[in-house]
């Protein structure tokens, strides 16, 4: 096979799994079709983006892009930081530009990248799995030939640009596909118990962890019929184990998960945040579902990507209010009681999220990179 024929795919995205889990379903299904296809990482140096590649096989490069900031001092590193990654990026590029094609997934690291691949006449591709795009997707659109999304409503945010955007829905990881195999025993899971399954998405949540940790107490009469498995993120790990060792209800701590398809089919509900990713694998997993959405983003887009699954029947939203964490916990405990004492309403959740998946992004993106 010549030079020629082999399509390079460099996805350019990172600093937490909402910007990496796309790019990977869509690697994914490009590694299928063989040696045709060569494919590489741009992420950041946090230490997420290589727990998550790490595993996956494929070569990543990790930048050194910060993100932005209005404060002058942060804006000179930004700056700084920007261009090192910039002329990196395009020193990689620069090696075989006429086979090459880039994907931002937004994110601080991609715009860099992005922007040396405009330089070099290279084909640039988007992805934008937020109801509302970030800042780096909404920049980089100028550049991009298509700029691919999850939901109809994004497109008014990309202006003059929206004509350029497809709704592809969000790419999943191929184990939504598979069978979910015997992850009750790999984690010493009672296989007769329903699973209540926490999480704050890769880096994990304060908030959540803290409000769960006062409920516990109060969900003792479920511990006949039910478990928990709580995603604490690295950070918080320790201190969640040592607060949950007397739990009167199965208490399952994991500081974070490579199978978070399996363990989400098999769990009974959720509770999460709303990032794009994770509101679409809800729907995948045919979980219902408790989300926060972070309550730290000016748009609040967290809010707006979990409404569709609310719509459907699918989720409840409990507001992380860190004014008042005390109001946070109190909603959450009142819809947990419901849900969890409620198997009838749970299983036409289930129905309800099922009927909002779409599983295959990752194949219309795939062959939109390829030329098919």
């Amino acid at each position: 096979m010549s030079r020629q024929e082999v399509k390079q795919i460099f996805f350019a995205g990172g600093g937490t799994g909402g910007h990496l889990y796309p790019a990977l379903a869509v690697a994914e299904w490009l590694q299928e079709q063989g040696p045709r296809v060569e494919i590489a990482f741009f992420c950041s140096s946090r230490e997420i983006d290589a727990k998550i590649l790490g595993p996956s096989g494929f070569d990543f490069l990790p930048l050194p892009a910060e993100g932005f900031s209005k404060s002058p001092l942060k804006m000179v590193r930004f700056l700084a930081q920007f261009l090192k990654s910039y002329y990196f990026a395009k020193e990689i590029l620069r090696y075989d530009p006429s086979s090459s094609v880039v994907v931002g997934t937004g994110g601080f690291v991609s715009a860099p990248v992005v922007a040396a691949a405009h330089s070099l006449h290279i084909p640039v591709f988007l992805i934008n799995v937020d109801s509302v795009p970030g800042k780096a997707n909404r920049l980089m659109a100028r550049y991009a030939s298509r700029i691919l999304v999850q939901f109809e409503q994004t497109r008014p945010y990309f202006g003059r640009f929206a004509d350029r955007v497809e709704v592809v829905g969000c790419p999943l990881r191929k184990e939504f596909n598979k069978p979910v195999g015997d992850i009750r025993s790999q984690y010493g899971l009672d296989a007769k118990k329903k699973i209540l399954l926490i999480t704050g998405a890769s880096s994990g949540s304060r908030s959540i962890n803290q409000a769960i940790l006062e409920i516990l107490p109060s969900l003792e009469p479920f511990a006949e019929h039910w478990q928990i498995v709580h995603l604490t993120g690295t950070a918080h790990f320790e201190w969640v184990r040592s607060q949950t060792a007397d739990s009167a209800i199965a208490y399952h701590v994991l500081d974070y998960c490579h199978q978070m398809p399996a363990l989400l089919r098999t769990s009974s509900l959720v509770i999460g945040r709303a990032g794009a990713v994770s509101v679409a694998e809800y729907a995948a997993a045919g979980v219902p579902a408790i989300c926060l959405p972070y309550p730290y983003h000016k748009d609040r887009h967290q809010f707006l990507n979990a409404q569709p699954l609310v719509e459907r029947g699918a989720a409840v939203i409990v507001e992380d209010n860190p004014a008042h964490p005390a109001d946070t916990t109190q909603a959450l405990q009142q819809v947990l009681f419901e849900l969890m004492g409620d198997s009838g309403r749970l299983e036409k959740m289930a129905e309800a999220a099922r009927s909002r998946s779409g599983l295959n992004a990752s194949e219309r993106i795939a062959r939109l990179l390829l030329g098919l």
